[in-house]
Parts: C-alpha cells; structure tokens; sequence
C-alpha cells in the first residue's frame, strides 16, 4: 500500500525540480518501505544522477521494463505507481523540503531502531551493543544541508573576514607551547603526548589542567588510569606549591589556609571523573557530561583523557579487531566528541619499546596503531633521558601540527619540577638542541597568536592604489 506522503515525494521528484535538485542528495531507498516505491525511486534516482535532469514518465517505464531483477507483479505495480503520480499545484516549497526532512529522520530513526534489535538479538556479527548510540545519533543527525562548497570568486568577502577573525584558542602558561599552537588550543580538536611509561603523560596534563582553571576555564579530567584523588594531589600539589609529600605532612589548618588562598585565585571550576581502564567510551563520557550540564551547571571548556589507548570503542569490541582500526576507532570518536561538545580534548598515548629507549622519538614510535596520529590534530612527544633528569628538564619534540608549522620550534626544552608536578619555562640558553630550528630570542618576546590586523599589515601600509583613468 502506497503512503500518500512517499507518493507525494515521488511525485515531485519527477515535476518539481526545485525540490528534486534539493532532497536527492539526502533520500535514500531505504526509507521507503513498500517495494514498489523502492523500485521507482531507484529509477528515479539513477535517471537524475546519471543525466543530471528530471524523468518523464516514459523514460521511467522504459527503464522499469528493462530490469531484469524484478517479477511480472512488481513490474504491473511500479507501473501502477508511475502512472499515479501528478504534479500538485501551489504547493509550498519550504513546506515540503521541511516535511521531506521530517519523513527522512523518522524513517532514518526507525530503521535504527531496528538494527539496534538485530544488534541486541546477535544477528550482527560486526558491530557490539556499544554501537547502538553512535548508530542512532546518526539516525537523529540526518538533515537536508544546504550548503554545497564554497565559491571561491563569490565569497572571498567572507575569507577575508575568516582571515582576520581572532580565533578563541585556550593559551597555555609555556611559551614554546603558545608558540607552536598559534596561541593555544583551538575548540573541536583533538591533541596527544606521546611518551614512555613515567615520563611526565600525566604529569603534563596535570600542569596544564592546573593551569586553565587558574585562567578562569573550567576542566574536566577523565581518568582511566589512576584514582580521582591521585590526580587531585598532583594538582593540589601544583597550585598549593608544595611538594606531595608536604601534603600528607601538613596540619589540616595549614592546608585550610592553603586552600582558601588558592581559591581566591582560582576562577575556574575542575571535575575529575575515574573510571575502570578500558571500560569507558565516548558514550559514558558524552552522558558525564550532559549529567554535569544537569546537575551541577558545568560545562567543560577543555576535556583531558588520561589516556587514550586504555579507553575502549563505542563502535567495536577490541576482540574481533586489529590494534590498528580499535586505537584509530578511539582517536576518531574522541575527536568527534571534541566536536560535539566544542572543546579541545587533551589525551596521550604510549611509545613503542623502541621509542621508549630512544632520545628522538618520531610518529613511527607511536604503540599500538598509527592511525591515532593520522586523526590527532596535534601530536608531540615528551622525551626524557639520565642526563635530563639530572638538569630537572623534559624534551618536547614536535611531530603533527595543524595549527603551525611543524618545522618551526621543531623541538625545545621544558623545566620539569616533579616533586610539585609542575612544568615551568627555561632560559633560551638552556635551549641547545640541534636542528631544533628554534625562533630567536627577540621573536619569542613578541606576542603570540593572532594579531590585530593593522599591526599585521603594516608593511602594507606604503603601497599605492593604482586607478584606470
């Protein structure tokens, strides 16, 4: 039995080129349930793709005889069906593309729903019921996007105005970071430490979630390696500037007082969430923090995930696939998280055996998959050998950068005071690392991030506008 609103639809997929130029990109056949819509939307569908211009009836009725896979009633029927369909006139167009879309989620939801059931029941051998969410925000994200590219003589107006826009980015307290990032981290990103076991992963997302509440941010610190209180007492030891093991010696009022200071300058708030390792996703995350949105009124303005491989797929069992695709898994959905939620999210990753032996680490020690640096936006490696751990220092060494050019700063030098869990900036004469290809100390003292535009174009500011006279 044909639905009037499918029939509708068909209908004006073949007379109303407006809208057929507009809904073919987003229909598909499976939100038709009757067979004999599927087979003349398929023709409908082919025709308009393949010849870039509406069927008439006809063309349609030689394409249905021509199939091969269809029998002698379904053939009777789809004629049936194409002999039906009639332009209606003053209708509106906004009305329908609106109600198209509707059509288009609901039945998109639907059939999710229903692959959700077969995913439940067993009967999909690839996807685990960690999928279901994933599979019906998809559902639930279908939308008829108008925007097809950009026009690159018609909008220059608008990337002029891209060029010169201030990015909102989250500056760091490290300048060698400010400078390489442009500023600090950009929303919707996703940004990893690569480094060996007990060199400073921890450690450095402990300073710099320390860091963006002292600016006012506020933090959200998932951990799936340590416990809730062992990433609070490295932050308490960072902002209370005391070592850790002052903390489990000092008086309670002592503390008290340490506190309440800390408070006063600290506007920022900070949430740090523990779960099991390799037992949370992005769905739990994603739900941790809709709850705080719920209940507390937090929103994150930057997510730190300690850290990414002990995570598990939202999408897939780690079982029945291979390192490479379950750690990129991870990496795309993190990412997709940072999307959605607008935030950079800050995570870190192991080195191989290879690299952890190594004094100049690069993509390729990256453990387990190297689709994770393929996804990162931001990807750096934190070295550490005998001989800086002597001088109290850490070598951070570039190796993807979509903010800047990676070939500038390409490495530098880091204080490290662990006992306060702290990192700090060393004098430019401790920075002595060959091809390091370092800025100059005067460009370091210059502002980082993006200028105002005058300071920018002054060397501009001589030329002279020529007129056709």
């Amino acid at each position: 039995m044909i639905d009037k609103f499918e029939l509708t639809i068909l209908s004006n997929l073949v007379y109303n080129e407006e809208f057929a130029r507009k809904a073919v990109p987003f229909l598909k056949e499976e939100f038709f349930r009757d067979r004999t819509e599927i087979i003349v939307f398929q023709q409908i569908n082919n025709f308009i793709v393949k010849y870039n211009n509406l069927p008439t009836r006809e063309a349609l009725t030689i394409e249905l005889s021509n199939l091969k896979n269809i029998t002698e009633e379904e053939f009777k029927q789809s004629k049936q069906l194409l002999n039906s369909l009639e332009i209606e006139s003053n209708v509106d167009q906004q009305w329908l593309l609106d109600t198209t879309e509707k059509f288009c989620k609901d039945r998109a939801v639907y059939n999710a729903v229903l692959k959700g059931i077969k995913i439940i029941d067993g009967k999909d051998k690839q996807l685990s019921p960690e999928a279901i969410p994933s599979i019906l925000s998809e559902a639930l994200a279908v939308s008829f996007d108008q925007h097809i590219g950009h026009n690159y003589v018609e909008q220059s107006d608008e990337r002029f105005d891209y060029y010169h826009r201030t990015e909102e980015r989250l500056k760091f307290d490290l300048q060698y970071f400010n400078r390489i990032t442009k500023g600090g981290l950009p929303p919707k990103t996703l940004n990893v430490a690569l480094a060996g076991t007990g060199v400073g992963k921890s450690l450095f997302m402990c300073h710099v979630a320390a860091s963006m509440i002292t600016q006012g941010k506020n933090v959200l610190y998932i951990t799936l390696e340590m416990a809730e209180e062992r990433i609070a007492e490295r932050i308490d030891a960072n902002l209370l500037d005391v070592t850790i093991d002052e903390l489990y010696d000092m008086p309670k009022k002592f503390y008290d007082d340490k506190i309440k200071k800390m408070q006063s300058k600290v506007q920022g708030q900070l949430i740090i969430k523990e779960y099991p390792t390799a037992s949370a996703h992005t769905g739990h995350f994603k739900n941790l923090i809709d709850e705080l949105a719920l209940k507390k009124s937090f929103k994150p303005d930057i997510v730190f995930i300690d850290y990414l491989n002990i995570c598990s797929s939202s999408r897939f069992k780690g079982g029945n696939i291979s390192s490479y695709f379950y750690i990129k898994a991870i990496a795309e959905e993190l990412r997709g998280l940072a999307v959605t939620y607008n935030v950079p999210i800050v995570s870190a990753t192991q080195t191989t055996r290879t690299g952890y032996m190594s004094s100049d680490v690069g993509l390729e020690d990256t453990s387990e998959s190297f689709g994770l640096p393929a996804t990162a936006d931001f990807m750096f490696a934190l070295i550490s050998n005998e001989d800086l751990e002597e001088l109290s220092q850490m070598k951070v060494k570039q190796l993807k950068n979509r903010y800047n050019d990676p070939g500038l700063n390409r490495a530098f030098i880091l204080g490290v005071d662990r006992a306060k869990m702290r990192l700090y900036d060393v004098e430019q004469s401790a920075q002595q690392i060959v091809d390091s290809n370092q800025e100059t100390e005067k460009q370091l003292n210059e502002p980082s991030g993006p200028q105002p535009a005058e300071s920018v174009y002054d060397k501009f500011s001589g030329f002279k506008v020529w007129e056709n006279k």
